[in-house]
């Protein structure tokens, strides 16, 4: 009993100098900087935790499109949709003034998808046309919202979809989360507490292929490693304001552990530039204190 005590003491020591040399690293790079930056960090199988900023209810922008994800696969577990199902999307489901792939490449609409499509346009490319079609067939976004209640997320909230925070920029901010439940939802999600098994790794799979945002939390780690992520990122507004660039994921480790890991990057007078390097410097201080 005396060596447990011992040992989990020495543990205990030994992630508290693990997390001061984080946090001087990650200080460093956001020290100086005209933003909030909110970061949190979990390792899944050491339980390792990092947070700063991690409570505050910072805007997701189009990281919401994970929460719309895990809410439609609900309802393709549950049967009441399949991911083979085809749905016709007309022209007027295509907004142009959007950031849309779907629009890109079907610029007259009246194109039939499968749910499978849409998904991956959705989520891997982040389309804004396919997340607003997504939400107006589950029943807007408020059953997204129902849906992490009924799982017990906490820290979120999401009211508007795309069109709307484009209708007016400050609907932003009414989706929001803060960083310490997102990445304890993507630790519920990667056990399987959030979907199905096979929705589960089907919705892995399709974060894994994410295509955006390849200059935040992937830009600075070694090639082809495994994260599964989702991107958002609002543009510049009143006097070069950022309402936030984000990045969320799932990273695997050589030696195959895991570990979750959020930076929202909120209210920034910073350049583009600096904001995503921001993302990327954090992400890859993280990387290199926990493969150690």
């Amino acid at each position: 009993m005396k060596k447990l005590s011992i040992l989990l003491l020495l543990i205990s020591i030994c992630t508290f100098g693990q997390q001061t040399v984080l946090n001087r690293k990650i200080q460093s790079i956001i020290s100086n900087k005209k933003a909030t930056v909110g970061i949190s960090v979990l390792g899944f199988e050491n339980g390792f935790t990092y947070n700063k900023n991690a409570d505050k209810e910072l805007p997701m922008l189009s990281v919401f499109k994970f929460h719309i994800a895990c809410a439609v696969l609900d309802l393709v577990d549950q049967g009441v949709l399949s991911l083979n199902q085809a749905f016709l999307l007309k022209e007027s489901d295509l907004s142009a003034d959007t950031w849309s792939p779907i629009k890109k490449k079907y610029p007259k609409g009246n194109v039939t998808l499968s749910l499978n499509e849409i998904l991956d346009y959705t989520v891997a490319l982040s389309d804004n046309n396919g997340c607003d079609y997504l939400l107006k067939l589950i029943g807007g976004p408020q059953k997204v919202q129902e849906f992490m209640n009924s799982k017990g997320v906490k820290g979120i909230q999401i009211k508007v979809n795309e069109a709307e925070m484009h209708q007016n920029w400050k609907n932003q901010y009414l989706n929001y989360s803060t960083t310490i439940s997102a990445v304890r939802l993507l630790k519920d999600f990667y056990d399987g507490k959030i979907l199905s098994k096979n929705s589960t790794d089907y919705l892995m799979q399709i974060m894994l292929g994410t295509k955006t945002g390849i200059n935040k939390l992937i830009e600075q780690l070694p090639k082809n490693t495994p994260i599964a992520h989702k991107t958002g990122s609002s543009g510049k507004y009143d006097n070069d304001l950022t309402v936030a660039e984000n990045d969320i994921g799932i990273v695997t480790l050589p030696n195959g552990n895991h570990y979750a890991i959020d930076v929202l990057v909120s209210n920034s007078m910073e350049s583009d530039a600096v904001n995503c390097r921001m993302i990327s410097d954090i992400s890859k201080a993280v990387w290199d204190d926990l493969n150690k």
